[in-house]
């Protein structure tokens, strides 16, 4: 029988995308009009737990927090990596990830960072930005990591069941 331990972390993570267009541009039409469906998707996913969204709305384009205006920003918490790859390669989000290229700017730099947290916090967007930037200087690390490279959460590392260490199985598209 495997032993089953209290949640005691959840997994967090930013993603940020540079705009091609304005979100108001005919451009960005079809990447605007999935929002609200793609949201709609993550909140009623039994691995979801919260999402950043701006004051009065719900979603968070409204949020620049970088100097770049084009810089959308993604901010999530999750019950497992596991789910959280699910949903960001599967279903709905799948497709806009299908897409991207239509609507954001390719980069080099990470765009997208992992790290556990206690159930009883949430991140800010300070806190994500520093473990962009973490990740971007440091590679994956406990502290920041990437789907590519990810970390067990502090609850599998103390325990003493190898089984509660869980990694998804991940393929990077």
């Amino acid at each position: 029988m495997q032993q089953t331990y209290p949640e005691s972390f959840h997994l967090a993570q930013v993603n940020i995308a540079t705009l091609c267009a304005p979100l108001h541009d005919p451009q960005m039409t079809d990447f605007v009009a999935q929002i609200r469906d793609v949201n709609a998707v993550a909140d009623r996913d039994p691995g979801f737990v919260w999402r950043l969204r701006s004051e009065g709305a719900d979603d968070a384009t409204n949020i620049r927090a970088f100097e770049d205006d084009r810089i959308l920003i993604t901010l999530t918490v999750w019950r497992s990596l596991q789910a959280l790859f699910d949903y960001v390669y599967q279903g709905a989000h799948a497709a806009v990830m299908r897409d991207r290229r239509r609507w954001f700017i390719k980069t080099d730099q990470p765009i997208l960072a992992l790290w556990w947290l206690p159930v009883e916090e949430l991140p800010t967007v300070d806190q994500s930005k520093e473990r962009l930037e973490h990740l971007c200087l440091h590679g994956s690390t406990p502290y920041a990591f990437s789907f590519g490279k990810p970390f067990p959460s502090p609850t599998a590392i103390s325990s003493s069941d190898p089984q509660a260490i869980v990694t998804p199985k991940v393929t990077v598209v």
